[in-house]
């Protein structure tokens, strides 16, 4: 990575201007934090600063408050919760910018910290409005971006700002850079990743991009249907694209051209209903019957990937194989993440993408995997290539 760190900077005295991702899960009902994660990410970064005689101003945003403030989607549960992990106070204001923050900020001593309110309620943010912007840059002597789930929006408070301080990444938001664009552009191999979710025009520029870097490619999940129905098999009631299919005729004749392993479900769990009680049954993908769709991939396609990824150096996994969130369509999603874990000590493995992650996370086997990322959109607009803008607002090495 070759943009400026926090390890770069000399943080002694300073107010570091913090733009954090703690746009964390929240109960409808207590309004309490679900998933903390995003949170505990955010530490390493924040005790870092303060070990190194700074004071920090963190902000961010929560939820998708209407351009106002919105009392359920205020960040009180996450500046308790941070407390509780620095063990230290964490003072939490009521507004983003103005005179009581500014007043606030400038009060701070080494080894304060200070929450700002969710950036959100400010219209001015989603607008990166410069002079939200400038409100923020007075608040800190420098930036400091760790917020990588937000990186791939060019709001004020995650790339406006940069343009008023002297800007840097913090600890997560090189790890995130470090881990997914070193295995892009320069990956152990094989190298292979899986794709899979709901629909291939959600991720066709990422497959274009992959297809120019990966030794193989699996595709698993409903987008994997459009390129079956691609192929002319007939599908049933399955989730299919038929605008896509063109276009999944090109992936599969690009992947053929320039010798690349594109694998595809060979056999399929499939359902009578899209429920969790529905009958269900193992098929050739080929012989799908009118009245029924596919919700997994099936044992045959399971031990193909399995074999694809025995060898693999570098994998990267973004979307989940079936609909996972039913225990009779999760075997597919399961056996993959236990074929990573199984990777542990023979390969990179790099798991992006919400559902993926939760995958994981709920299968016990997070700690398995080299890395796991915190950034749903951004981690994609990586894998399309993209370049990201609140990457390229921070200052070069």
């Amino acid at each position: 990575m070759n943009k400026k760190t926090i390890r770069d900077i000399d943080l002694q005295g300073k107010r570091a201007l913090v733009r954090v991702d703690f746009n964390v899960p929240l109960d409808k009902a207590t309004g309490q934090i679900t998933d903390d994660t995003r949170i505990r990410a955010a530490v390493p970064t924040i005790q870092y600063l303060l070990e190194h005689g700074a004071s920090v101003v963190l902000m961010s945003h929560l939820g998708r408050p209407k351009k106002q403030a919105d009392d359920k989607l205020r960040l009180d549960p996450v500046g308790h919760r941070l407390q509780e992990l620095l063990g230290r106070p964490v003072q939490k204001i009521n507004t983003t910018t103005s005179p009581e923050a500014e007043a606030t900020a400038h009060a701070l001593k080494p080894g304060d910290v200070l929450l700002l309110e969710n950036t959100r309620f400010d219209p001015r943010e989603e607008q990166n409005d410069p002079g939200l912007s400038e409100d923020l840059a007075r608040l800190g002597d420098v930036y400091v971006n760790d917020a990588f789930g937000a990186a791939h929006r060019a709001h004020a408070s995650t790339e406006g700002v940069a343009h008023y301080l002297p800007a840097v990444a913090g600890l997560l938001m090189e790890a995130e850079l470090a881990a997914l664009g070193g295995a892009l552009d320069h990956p152990e191999r094989p190298f292979v990743t899986i794709i899979g979710g709901a629909k291939i025009s959600d991720k066709i520029n990422v497959i274009e991009n992959l297809l120019t870097k990966v030794d193989a490619l699996l595709i698993g999940g409903g987008m994997a249907n459009t390129f079956l129905l691609a192929q002319g098999y007939q599908l049933g009631d399955s989730l299919v694209e038929p605008e896509s299919v063109d276009m999944a005729k090109s992936l599969i004749d690009n992947a053929h051209t320039n010798g690349k392993h594109l694998l595809l479900p060979v056999d399929a769990i499939i359902a009578d209903a899209f429920a969790p009680d529905a009958n269900t049954n193992i098929v050739s993908v080929n012989t799908v019957p009118q009245g029924w769709r596919i919700l997994d991939i099936g044992p045959e396609t399971i031990k193909h990937y399995k074999a694809a990824l025995a060898g693999a150096k570098t994998v990267i996994w973004n979307g989940p194989m079936g609909v996972f969130e039913m225990p009779a369509f999760a075997e597919g999603t399961r056996a993959i993440a236990q074929a990573l874990a199984d990777l542990q000590t023979k390969a990179t493995t790099i798991i992006g993408g919400g559902d993926s992650v939760a995958a994981v996370e709920q299968m016990g086997l997070a700690d398995k995997m080299s890395h796991i990322s915190t950034g749903g959109g951004a981690s994609l607009e990586l894998l399309e290539g993209k370049e990201l803008p609140g990457v390229a607002a921070l200052q070069d090495k």
